[in-house]
């Protein structure tokens, strides 16, 4: 027995598929609506008493009306179960509901003992060309809605690409592009731009080194938040001494993750504690409340990693006094940088702190993340030296460092199908 889907518009397509097909012998088992048009299972060589007795329904009456093949469709809402009640039976299972009756189309003939599901060849192939026509007109028209922007709106045009060429979001691009007046040159316009988006970038004040506290530093592997911890700690040791500091670890999870930390502990004279839950961490804080400044290095995790909720929940139950500061590499992409943020959003975060200045081509990424999620930068780090490589967050330094590094590296300038794709569709 062969048993195939049909898909069509209507019932009668379907039908005239199944005839064309399959022949007159078909018979159809099943059949419902679907997005798009209806959804039929039919089979050649079918036996009923077959059938039936896989699906373990030979002694039941039959009660299913059983329309003609070229009739209106016959709503059947028990139909669509035959099929896989089949499919159970010949796997060996029992099917969970009673199988409806087959509608057939003709008398069947003799039954084969291998079942074969298939999809119309055909459909799937119109399914394909339409899918891909469609692509190409919504290109077409995105394109067509680009270029009359930059018809009526040359210097506007001028300036989102300029925008785009620094990295930043299309959406920050539109949103700065759009408080301009246009009034003078370009030049004035590229520079308003760079004022609007550096007066949208938040930043702290230098609280972690001025006042102390207890800091988590938190974020995905690899950002580097342990050398980040030991910068913090050498520029307070500088200013008041190290009796004043402890170091915390809160990461359980990598073999010798500790090492890093208590090497960077002997070099700056302060003590290294580890906190494996938050009984511990709660405990560890207590004792440890004569410190001006105690910092907690927590383990890198993927923002998708299971393990961050036990992380968030650590820090949470074991210090609920602590402020959390989530680091950012500014090499990472957007949307990983905003999957991010998000996800580390329940902390209640007090600020961020970026990472790998020096080794980033772009800050548009970073910045459209910190500038989006309306998150403020505490700090910022351009390079492996203790404590030197690290700086107190300027705003105006950041999108001007943005600047240095597009003329850099000769940022590629986006083309009119990049522009066309980010500015070319309406914004609802």
């Amino acid at each position: 027995m062969k048993i195939k889907r049909y898909f069509a518009a209507d019932m009668r397509q379907a039908i005239r598929l199944v005839r064309e097909e399959q022949g007159p012998d078909a018979v159809i088992l099943s059949n419902r609506k679907v997005d798009g048009g209806v959804e039929i299972v039919a089979a050649v060589d079918y036996d009923e008493a077959l059938v039936r007795r896989m699906a373990g329904e030979e002694s039941r009456p039959s009660t299913v009306p059983q329309p003609r093949l070229g009739s209106e469709p016959v709503a059947m809402p028990r139909n669509a179960q035959f099929a896989d009640a089949v499919a159970e039976a010949l796997q060996g299972k029992s099917p969970a509901a009673p199988v409806p009756e087959p509608m057939p189309v003709t008398p069947s003939l003799s039954a084969a003992s291998k079942i074969e599901w298939s999809q119309d060849p055909a459909l799937r192939g119109m399914r394909e060309e339409i899918k891909t026509l469609r692509g190409m007109l919504e290109s077409q028209l995105t394109g067509m809605a680009w270029r009359e922007q930059s018809m009526h709106h040359p210097a506007r045009a001028k300036l989102l690409q300029r925008l785009m060429q620094l990295g930043l979001a299309p959406v920050l691009c539109r949103q700065l592009a759009d408080q301009v007046s246009y009034e003078q040159d370009h030049e004035h316009h590229w520079r308003y731009a760079l004022g609007l988006l550096a007066r949208q970038v938040q930043v702290t004040e230098d609280d972690i080194l001025s006042r102390g506290g207890v800091v988590a530093l938190v974020g995905p592997t690899g950002v580097g938040k342990t050398t980040t911890v030991a910068k913090l700690a050498a520029r307070f040791i500088l200013r008041h001494g190290p009796n004043r500091v402890a170091l915390v670890t809160t990461d359980s999870f990598r073999i010798g993750a500790h090492q890093q930390l208590r090497t960077y502990g002997r070099l700056l004279g302060v003590p290294v504690h580890v906190a494996n839950d938050a009984a511990e961490l709660r405990t560890l804080l207590d004792t440890l409340r004569d410190k001006q400044l105690v910092l907690i290095d927590t383990a890198g995790v993927s923002q998708r990693d299971m393990r961050l909720t036990e992380q968030l929940g650590l820090l949470r139950q074991g210090a609920p006094r602590v402020k959390s500061y989530l680091v950012l590499s500014a090499t990472a992409q957007r949307a990983a940088l905003d999957e991010t943020v998000r996800s580390f959003r329940h902390m209640d975060l007090a600020g961020c702190v970026i990472t790998k200045l020096d080794e980033a081509a772009s800050l548009g990424e970073v910045l459209s993340a910190v500038v989006q999620q309306k998150l403020p930068v505490a700090y910022v780090s351009d390079g492996q030296r203790v404590p030197e490589d690290l700086h107190q967050a300027r705003a105006n330094k950041l999108v001007s460092g943005s600047v240095a590094l597009m003329q850099k590296h000769n940022s590629e300038v986006p083309g009119e199908e990049v522009l066309a794709e980010a500015f070319g569709r309406r914004v609802s």
